[in-house]
């Protein structure tokens, strides 16, 4: 028996690697079909090609005629298979119920409610339930008990957390070189445990944006600090008090913002950069502060200790709701999913998505470049969804209450707090073009 089917052959491949190949596969052929015929399933539903394109073949030579399905798992291998007939002509209408069908599919009686089941059944289980909206599931992972908490990260980085926002401290022969301020709600406890990390006053700290919970504890730990670089210099001379505090660095935007809501001016960045990417060494690491436009807001910047391979991307990424997109000040929905992409051009990882570099969210728990990844694809299917509503004529209240968002309620939604579900919808919405 002949089979069609193919596989993307290795450079190394040769003359006798594929003969053996070959009659191999088609063993394996025989095999899978006598085991089908035998064994007479209602249905088939593939996680790979190649069983999917076997079956295709032979019900096209009329030895098999069970209805079948492929789901595709890890694309970023699959991609690789190239079938000459893996997928069916065409979707059966049992296919959605047979996906999502959810724990009715361990029971023996699901097979005759899939038999008798049309379109409209499975069509039904694509929209979302009616009733009240969920809300995120995850258990919070932000310490709220008054207390600023120190776990290691890598080298000589350490995670702070406990002041509503996650802070990074960066500690060595120099003075610590901070990223993010918190709230400002325990900024004298976070000073605290600075201190313990190092006995040298905080030389640096960066504001990944001009948000509360990235910039609330500047007053107070620039206070702290102490930048010996700048005395004797030019700087000294720009600066008022230069080098008898901690220098604030952050993209220009951070500052304009900052100055536009009068805040005090020891809190605002004097050490601002308008290129794309900023870069430093120090503490015995290289550090790159890479600038993303119209993100979050306009001012949002990533922070990659090179050395380490820790990024810190402050609010761009979170792992406790949907992205914080402030299009009042620049925010956008296609901006945030460029940044989120800026990430994973840098990311590294170890095996299998996971490992490797290391990302610090701006709140929840560190992650790495799976995280990243779910949570770009997560974002960009919303952004898809409502610019596909868009496209329709919908109105912001239409898209609303289409739910855009709804598989990925339990995880990021809320519906009371500063940062909604709806606020999330309307914010992609209004940061979307509209004909």
């Amino acid at each position: 028996m002949r089979s069609t089917w193919k596989f993307a052959c290795t450079r190394n491949s040769s003359p006798a690697a594929d003969s053996i190949r070959k009659a191999l596969q088609q063993l394996n052929t025989r095999r899978f079909v006598r085991d089908v015929v035998e064994f007479a399933p209602d249905v088939i539903c593939h996680t790979h090609f190649l069983p999917a394109d076997i079956v295709a073949h032979e019900k096209r030579r009329r030895r098999l005629r069970v209805p079948h399905a492929v789901v595709v798992t890890d694309y970023d291998v699959h991609r690789f298979w190239r079938p000459d007939c893996a997928l069916p002509t065409s979707v059966p209408p049992w296919a959605a119920i047979g996906h999502l069908g959810g724990p009715d599919t361990i029971y023996s009686e699901f097979g005759a409610r899939l038999k008798a089941s049309t379109e409209a059944d499975g069509l039904a289980l694509t929209r979302p339930a009616p009733g009240v909206r969920p809300t995120s599931l995850a258990v919070d992972p932000e310490p709220r008990d008054g207390e600023i908490h120190v776990w290691p990260i890598r080298d000589n980085l350490y995670l702070l957390a406990g002041d509503g926002g996650n802070i990074v401290v960066q500690v060595g022969d120099e003075g610590p070189f901070v990223v993010d301020t918190g709230t400002g709600r325990l900024a004298d406890k976070t000073i605290a445990a600075i201190a313990r990390l190092s006995t040298r006053p905080i030389q640096f700290i960066v504001n990944t944006s001009f948000a509360p919970d990235r910039t609330g504890g500047n007053l107070k730990l620039r206070a702290a600090g102490a930048d010996p670089s700048l005395r004797g210099t030019f700087f000294s001379l720009a600066f008022r008090d230069a080098g008898l505090a901690a220098t604030i660095i952050g993209h220009q935007n951070i500052q304009n913002r900052m100055e536009a809501l009068k805040l005090p001016v020891d809190a605002i960045p004097t050490d601002t950069f308008l290129e794309e990417r900023r870069r430093t060494f120090h503490n015995g690491d290289a550090i790159e502060m890479r600038w993303q436009r119209n993100a979050t807001t306009d001012g949002d910047s990533l922070v990659h200790f090179r050395r380490a391979d820790v990024i810190v991307v402050g609010n761009v990424f979170t792992t406790t709701q949907y992205p914080f997109i402030d299009v009042a000040n620049g925010g956008s929905i296609d901006g945030e999913i460029n940044a989120l992409n800026e990430i994973l051009s840098v990311t590294v990882y170890e095996h299998q998505g996971q490992g490797g570099t290391l990302v610090v969210p701006g709140h929840g728990y560190l992650s790495d470049e799976h995280e990243v990844a779910e949570y770009r694809d997560m974002v960009a299917i919303v952004r898809d969804r409502v610019r596909a509503l868009i496209a329709a004529g919908a109105t912001l209240d239409q898209v609303k209450a289409a739910r855009p968002t709804a598989d990925y309620d339990t995880r990021y939604g809320a519906t009371s707090g500063p940062w909604t579900t709806d606020m999330f919808v309307e914010a992609v919405y209004r940061s979307l073009p509209r004909r």
